[in-house]
Order: structure tokens, then C-alpha cells, then sequence
């Protein structure tokens, strides 16, 4: 069976300052770099830099070698490899969900974890390095033509790593064309069948082992769903039930305002649905068992009127909060078509691009991932009620559809709207319900 080794690094020019990450997957035998990635990922620590080139390296190799492959992860941060490990406690909370995105990841791999010094992990520190000097001048990472992956021998690099600017399976390099055309307009990372026998078939015939039928029958995505990350639980016919009750209504909602992590009150009109929502499940068939809240006051409160009902406590849970909309906080959408018109067309265009100082849709799609894998895992078989916002009760229900982040912008929900996703350990995600307001009638 073929190992690999996984060279990841990160780093900040500030900490927190001007930051990126660099990841590189080689095959174990010979040292070749089968995939190289990197990107700049704005103002952010250290750590948070190196936490994302281990994501961007789990994720690489799942794409190019599936479930299951045998990988050293090999990186000069002692704090990563040690929480990593299990030897060290995460006491950052800003570092919880990436370390759980990347546990997650983990768990599908037979990974070993090692520490090595700088010197030794000059590939992934020069990707990352590669990164930020891109951006400082303004412009996306590309793979350098010195670089050893894709080389003749290697095999070319398969995909990216989410919101990176690697190549495509094709060879192009990364950008708008290669994202769009060489994946049939699917989110960059997502792999087609054809693509993924072809490869099984070389991997097959350089190791001398049958390519996996049930491998290559299926399409990995860059944004798994949720409760599919480990894929060792037992089968069962139980449902872990999700509902997602998005918050009543705030002076910026009556008004139309973009809502991020400012953290305005609900109005009297939004207790009122609150209460109404309370109502609803409190009673059969809910039986919620649980409830957890964005730490965002208009989502505490509308579960704290929940849980009133209920006799349950509410669980605050960071992961679940909203968007950081940047400068655009506080203004409409004509407003901000007036002051940003470009920024905005970038954003409605593609969920990697943020609004200025804000957060992309792609950024908090990893945090809503790794929330919602928790919640699964941790509450296995139960009856949640998670109480949140726009974006993240979109990306949940995205995950479950296994749709393309772009299927954001197509979709609407209302204040106080309940949706309900459930969760099988040996089956798909099913949505049960979306956008039922029919307690507010």
C-alpha cells in the first residue's frame, strides 16, 4: 500500500498580521511532491495559519488518495502536532474549530503525527512564504514552475484545497477558468467519477493493487456533510435530528440591514416569534432533547424563549454564529452596491471573495462544518434544536444537499423560519424541512 507524507506549514508576518499557509503531499517511498497548495488567508495568527495548512494538507490527500491512505504529518509546530496528538489540551478557543475540522480530517486517514524542525519543512514554509508575497502584491498564489509536483514522474496535483489556489486536475493552473471549466462548474475540490477511476486505475497499476470499486463510484467534496466524517460508526436506523430555528427580528433586519457580529436585540415583534416558535416545539412530535445557540444575543435570546418552554438549558456554541460581514455591517444592500460596487460583485460571484475586513462564505464554511460535525458526533442520536442565523443554517443545509457553496445565493429564509436536517450514521443526510413559518401565521 502506498504511504505518504504530509509537509505542512503556516505563518503570520505580525501575529496577528498579513498571513498564509503552504501544504505539500509526497509519496513516502521516493519524496516526489505529488500536490502542492497555499493560500493567503488575510489578517490572522500564527497558529490559525498552521491549523489551516494541515487542513489544506488533509484535504489534498483525501483528494488524491481517498479513505483510508497511510500518512505522516510532518510539521514544525509543536502546538499543532501536540494537540493534533491528543498530548496537549486546546485552551485557545479560536483554535477549537479548526482543530476539530482537522481531527475530523484525520479520522478518515491512518495518520501519524511528527514534529520536525524548520529546516526540514522548507517545501511547506516556502509555499506559505510564496502566499503572502502574492497577496502583498496583490495578486492569487500560483504553483511555481520550480516546483516538483506535477513533474515528470509525479503525477499531476488532483484539485485544491478549499478557498486555495493550486492546479486543477488538468494541469491549469488555479483560477476563475481552471475552477469552473475543468470541474464542469462544480466547487473547486469537488472530483467527477471519470477523474477518480483514471486514478485509481494509474494508482493501481504503480502499486499492483486493485483499484477500490467504491473509491472511485464516488464523488468527494471539498465541503463534506455533516456526520460523514468518520465513516467507523456502527450501522444504525436511529436519526440524529438537527432542527435549525434562525432567530426572531432585530431593528436591522426590519430594515434590511446587513447583520454579522454586531449584536443587536430582538424587537417586541421578534419575542413574539420567538414565543411562537416556543410554542411549536415544546409540543409533539419536537421532543427536542437539546438545544444549542450562536452566543450572538438575538439567537441567545430566541433559544432562551425556547428553552423556557422546554425546561432544557441552552448550550452556546461559537461555531454557530454569523458571518463577519467586515465594513459592510450596519449597511443595506443598495448602500453597499453604492460604496463597494466591485467588492460586492466579487462577493455575489464567488464565496471565497470576503467583504472588506469581513469573513468569506467559504472561510465560515469550514467553521460551520466543524460545528456541525461536532453536534453530530457529540449528540449522536438525539433531537437538537440549533438556534443560529442566515448563513450558517444555509451552509448546514448546503452540506446536507451536497450542494455547491454558490447555492447560497439561492436560497431565502425568514426570521424565525425552522428547518430540520437528519442524520444518518450509515446513510446520506436527509432535509426533512426548510423554511416552515407556519407558526408565525
Amino acid at each position: 500500500m502506498t504511504s505518504y507524507v504530509i509537509e505542512a506549514d503556516g505563518g503570520s508576518r505580525g501575529n496577528p498580521g498579513p498571513a498564509g499557509y503552504g501544504a505539500v503531499v509526497k509519496d513516502a517511498a521516493d519524496g516526489q511532491a505529488l500536490v502542492e497548495t497555499a493560500e493567503s488567508i488575510g489578517t490572522q495568527t500564527n497558529n490559525v495559519a498552521e491549523y489551516r495548512g494541515l487542513i489544506a494538507g488533509l484535504t489534498s490527500l483525501l483528494a488524491l488518495a481517498g479513505d483510508g491512505a497511510k500518512v505522516e504529518v510532518r510539521m514544525d509546530s509543536k502546538l499543532v502536532i501536540e494537540q493534533m496528538a491528543g498530548r496537549w489540551k486546546i485552551k485557545n478557543e479560536g483554535l477549537r474549530p479548526l482543530a476539530l475540522e482537522a481531527a475530523a480530517l484525520a479520522r478518515r486517514l491512518r495518520v501519524t503525527w511528527r514534529w520536525i524542525p524548520r529546516e526540514k519543512n522548507k517545501d511547506a514554509d516556502r509555499l506559505a512564504n510564496e502566499a503572502m508575497d502574492a497577496a502583498a502584491k496583490g495578486r492569487p498564489w500560483r504553483l511555481s514552475a520550480s516546483s516538483g509536483a506535477g513533474a515528470p514522474g509525479g503525477r499531476p496535483p488532483v484539485g485544491e484545497a478549499p478557498g486555495g489556489r493550486g492546479v486543477s486536475s488538468t494541469g491549469v493552473p488555479g483560477g476563475r477558468a481552471s475552477e469552473t471549466e475543468a470541474s464542469g462548474g462544480r466547487l473547486p475540490g469537488t472530483r467527477d467519477r471519470s477523474a477518480e477511476a483514471s486514478e485509481a486505475s494509474a494508482r493501481a497499476a504503480r502499486t499492483g493493487e486493485p483499484a477500490e470499486a467504491d473509491r472511485t463510484a464516488q464523488a468527494t467534496l471539498t465541503i463534506a456533510p455533516p456526520g460523514s466524517s468518520t465513516g467507523w460508526r456502527p450501522p444504525t436506523s436511529t436519526a440524529t435530528s438537527l432542527y435549525l430555528l434562525r432567530h426572531g427580528e432585530t431593528p436591522l433586519s426590519i430594515e434590511r440591514r446587513f447583520s454579522g457580529l454586531g449584536d443587536p436585540e430582538l424587537t417586541p415583534n421578534g419575542i413574539a416569534q420567538a414565543e411562537a416558535a416556543a410554542v411549536k416545539l415544546a409540543g409533539k412530535p419536537y421532543d427536542i432533547q437539546v438545544i444549542v445557540s450562536s452566543p450572538l444575543k438575538r439567537a441567545r435570546a430566541t433559544a432562551e424563549i425556547v428553552a423556557a418552554r422546554t425546561g432544557l438549558e441552552v448550550v452556546v456554541e461559537e461555531g454557530l454564529r454569523e458571518a463577519d460581514f467586515g465594513a459592510w455591517e450596519g449597511y443595506t444592500f443598495t448602500e453597499i452596491q453604492r460604496r463597494w460596487p466591485d467588492e460586492l460583485a466579487a462577493w455575489l460571484a464567488d464565496p471565497s471573495a470576503a467583504p472588506p475586513g469581513g469573513e468569506s462564505f467559504g472561510v465560515a464554511a469550514r467553521r460551520v462544518q466543524a460545528i456541525g460535525d461536532l453536534l453530530i458526533e457529540r449528540y449522536e442520536g438525539r433531537t437538537v434544536l440549533a438556534v443560529s442565523h442566515v448563513t450558517p443554517i444555509k451552509m448546514l443545509l448546503q452540506s446536507a444537499l451536497l450542494a455547491p457553496l454558490g447555492a447560497l445565493y439561492r436560497m431565502h429564509l425568514d426570521l424565525s423560519a425552522l428547518s430540520l436536517i437528519e442524520y444518518y450514521a450509515d446513510g446520506p443526510a436527509v432535509v426533512k424541512a426548510f423554511n416552515d413559518t407556519s407558526h408565525l401565521r
